[in-house]
């Protein structure tokens, strides 16, 4: 064997070995152009969503200004009439919403919004509202605020 490591204990021997090397640092770059294409792909999805999301938002600024306007209205029934064809006129083209009254009014507002609450319920004091004073009415602000927030702008058949 060799002489110069006899009389030596493990520990020592232990000690003249040399420390094993750092591996390089790994690097956060993708290796490959997919990840990279993949990177840019989620950003630009993620850029479109923001978009539409803003569209949305803006779109619906009416809707928005009209419930602000209905809860300073209160139960007053003129009031909340044109509040609903503001919102009406600001949602549908003008042409097919500016000519509408009485049962026209008030079937194509339960059009949009499916139900008869306006034809048959607390709505129906719309149609007179705006020319003649009419009593307060339980359930109009609701069923304005209802009609407000979900009312169906995809329908936009003109009205014969």
């Amino acid at each position: 064997m060799n002489g110069d490591l006899d009389g030596l204990n493990l520990v020592q021997l232990l000690d003249l070995l040399e420390p094993a090397p750092e591996p390089l640092p790994i690097s956060m770059m993708p290796q490959t152009v997919g990840w990279i294409w993949l990177a840019f792909g989620l950003i630009a999805g993620l850029l479109l969503l923001i978009r539409k999301g803003l569209r949305r938002h803006r779109a619906n600024a009416y809707r928005r200004a009209a419930l602000a306007a209905l809860s300073d209205a209160g139960d007053d029934p003129a009031r909340i009439a044109q509040i609903i064809r503001r919102t009406a006129l600001a949602a549908f083209p003008r042409e097919d919403v500016a000519g509408l009254t009485g049962e026209h009014w008030l079937a194509f507002l339960d059009r949009t919004l499916p139900g008869d609450g306006f034809s048959d319920g607390p709505g129906r004091v719309l149609a007179a509202a705006p020319y003649r004073d009419v009593p307060t009415q339980p359930g109009l602000a609701e069923l304005a605020q209802k009609w407000i927030s979900n009312h169906d702008a995809a329908l936009r058949e003109p009205q014969t």
